[in-house]
This record gives C-alpha cells, sequence and structure tokens, in this order.
C-alpha cells in the first residue's frame, strides 16, 4: 500500500470555495482502480491550508492516478485558488494493523508481526 500525506496552503479567501467545488475530482479519483480513499479536508486552525490523504494499492494504481485526467484536473482546480506552497509525501506500508488490542488498549509496537 501507498500513503500520500500532506498539505496544500491556497489563498485564505478561496480556500473554502475549492473545497466546496472539488467533489467531482475527488469522486473521479476514487473510482481509479487501486484507490481506496482520497480526501481533502481544511484545516480549522490555518485559514490557508487543506490537508490531503490518499490511500492506493501500490504503485501501478498511483502511477495510473498522475497519468489521468482526475489529477491534472484536480491540479488545474487548485490553481485557480491560488496554491501558495504545499508539503507532500507518499509512505510504502509494509504493515498494517489495528491500533487497539483485543483489550481495547491502544498498541506503538507492532503486536502482530511476527519477528
Amino acid at each position: 500500500m501507498i500513503v500520500i500525506a500532506g498539505s496544500i496552503d491556497l489563498d485564505p479567501a478561496l480556500r473554502d470555495q475549492a473545497l466546496a467545488t472539488a467533489g467531482a475530482y475527488i469522486d473521479a479519483a476514487l473510482e481509479e482502480p487501486g484507490c481506496r480513499n482520497y480526501e481533502w479536508t481544511a484545516d480549522p486552525r490555518v485559514a490557508e491550508r487543506i490537508w490531503v490523504y490518499e490511500l492506493w494499492d501500490d504503485e501501478a494504481s498511483l502511477r495510473f492516478h498522475f497519468e489521468n485526467a482526475p489529477y491534472r484536473d484536480m491540479g488545474a482546480h487548485l490553481g485557480r485558488h491560488g496554491i501558495t506552497g504545499s508539503q507532500i509525501s507518499k509512505f510504502r506500508v509494509d504493515l498494517e494493523e489495528p491500533v487497539y488490542d483485543d483489550t481495547g488498549t491502544p498498541r506503538a509496537d507492532f503486536f502482530t508481526a511476527s519477528d
């Protein structure tokens, strides 16, 4: 799996409009093969910031996204709303497990992994 996470800063006067009119781009990405999650959310403490979270099955799925219309259209949409900066990273995930164990206790260690 691949996680995309980070932030995009827009003109603060246009951020809410950018989010309100982004549904079609987000929905299109969610329809692509291998896209498990694709979300933009407003930061309630920073007027210009949008948080980005995406979850992809693999590199092929992410490559497909980068090479097709939803990605290009999303970039153009954000550009019309005054991008002033961004910091977005991708992470390869080799293990996934729940935060809480069977007793409901949150665990920082990877308790289901065998050594």
